[in-house]
């Protein structure tokens, strides 16, 4: 079992800047991948960037491209999302998401593990 925990999440006006964090914990191991997904009210869950665990590969969707960056702390097993120049349009609860080999890293059925969720919510 893998434990997932997010923090960083909350409100924040336009233009602004926030960085989640998720701290995993339990049977982690070996080469894994890490991600974040978010879902904003009545839509489905979305990709939204993805690290391998030696950090060679990223990729994130083409609404927050050159927004948002991705990192971890190995030692810390953390992942982290920095979120800049934050839009309305980002509110939504963010979700960090674990999997050892994940099919296609920006599909949420890939990942076996995840957390609870934290909110961001992006003011006009």
């Amino acid at each position: 079992q893998v434990q997932l925990v997010e923090s960083g999440g909350g409100l924040v006006q336009a233009g602004g800047s926030l960085r989640l964090s998720c701290v995993a914990s339990g049977r982690t191991f070996g080469s894994r991948v890490m991600a974040w997904f978010r879902q904003a009210p009545g839509k489905e869950r979305e990709f939204v960037s993805h690290i391998s665990w030696s950090g060679s590969r990223t990729n994130y969707a083409d609404s927050v491209k050159g927004r948002f960056t991705i990192s971890k702390d190995n030692a810390k097993n953390t992942v982290y999302l920095q979120m800049n120049s934050l839009k309305p349009e980002d509110t939504a609860v963010y979700y960090c998401a674990y999997s050892v080999y994940p099919s296609d890293v920006t599909i949420a059925d890939s990942y076996a593990f995840w957390g609870q969720g934290t909110q961001v919510t992006v003011s006009s």
